[in-house]
């Protein structure tokens, strides 16, 4: 069967590349108003009323269909929020990204894109990302200001499960179960003490100033999604190689909604709802 993956790394954009970034966020707008001005969210009437009108940004044209794509995603979301929520507010892209699957080559060690027609930037990739993509093929490629990500597809042989392995999610730790009456539980009470801290340094900041608190904030929400992240990799990862070793399949619980319990307003408190 066709598998999937994401390779991930970080980098150090130039000039040329926050500019076709932002280019590519103002493409992506464009779009979404397009579809909303003109009543359409799928992805072949999309292009047929914006493709001629990217043509004002000085990009190459193989950034028009991905840019159209994405706005197409969009759009069919906030068409579903819409059936919940009459109020929600028209969707806007903020964030600096670019999706690429037509002009992007992998060369040795280095990535090409292409900023403008016949004009190509190089992003050198590390031992990690090489290591990952070697012998598979990249489909996609995905900038932002801090990284990129390589998307490839390689065949992986399907497995038919013997039995099912549990997997039962918590504040502090995640206990699984397997078909053959084993039981084990995995401790989280690091990513909620690394929460908490990064919480109580942010109430200590007192200044008003809203760019030295966007600073302050986002330097220590980095800091706990990284540590935090690191704690969820090796417990996830540690029950999908037992899964894999015993063939077992993997069954999780529906928490769908469940941040409705702890909604503002509801008489918990912030102090507990932070926790969650």
């Amino acid at each position: 069967m066709q598998a999937v993956k994401s390779v991930r790394q970080s980098y150090r954009p130039t000039e040329e590349i926050l500019s076709l970034l932002e280019d590519f966020r103002c493409m992506v707008n464009d779009c979404v108003r397009i579809g909303l001005r003109e009543n359409v969210t799928s992805m072949k009437s999309l292009c047929m009323k914006a493709y001629h009108q990217l043509s004002a940004y000085d990009v190459p044209t193989c950034y028009r269909l991905t840019a159209i794509s994405r706005a197409a995603g969009i759009l069919r979301n906030h068409r579903r929020v819409m059936k919940k929520n009459r109020s929600a507010r028209v969707p806007y892209v903020t964030g600096l990204s670019l999706t690429d699957c037509y002009g992007f080559r992998v060369i040795h060690r280095l990535v090409r894109v292409t900023v403008k027609k016949g004009e190509y930037v190089f992003i050198v990739l590390n031992d990690h990302t090489l290591r990952s993509i070697g012998g598979h093929t990249p489909r996609s490629l995905t900038l932002t200001a801090d990284g990129l990500s390589v998307c490839l597809s390689k065949e992986v042989a399907e497995i038919e499960p013997v039995g099912a392995i549990g997997i039962d999610r918590n504040l502090d730790n995640v206990t699984i179960a397997d078909s053959d009456g084993g039981t084990l539980r995995y401790d989280l009470a690091g990513a909620t003490e690394v929460k908490a801290r990064c919480r109580e340094t942010k109430r200590h900041f007192r200044r008003n100033d809203a760019r030295i608190r966007r600073v302050v904030y986002g330097k220590y929400g980095r800091i706990q999604r990284n540590r935090v992240g690191s704690i969820l990799h090796n417990v996830s990862a540690s029950i999908v190689r037992r899964a894999k070793e015993k063939r077992l399949g993997i069954v999780m619980e529906n928490i769908r909604g469940i941040r409705r319990l702890y909604r503002k307003g509801n008489g918990q408190g912030t102090n507990y709802r932070a926790r969650l």
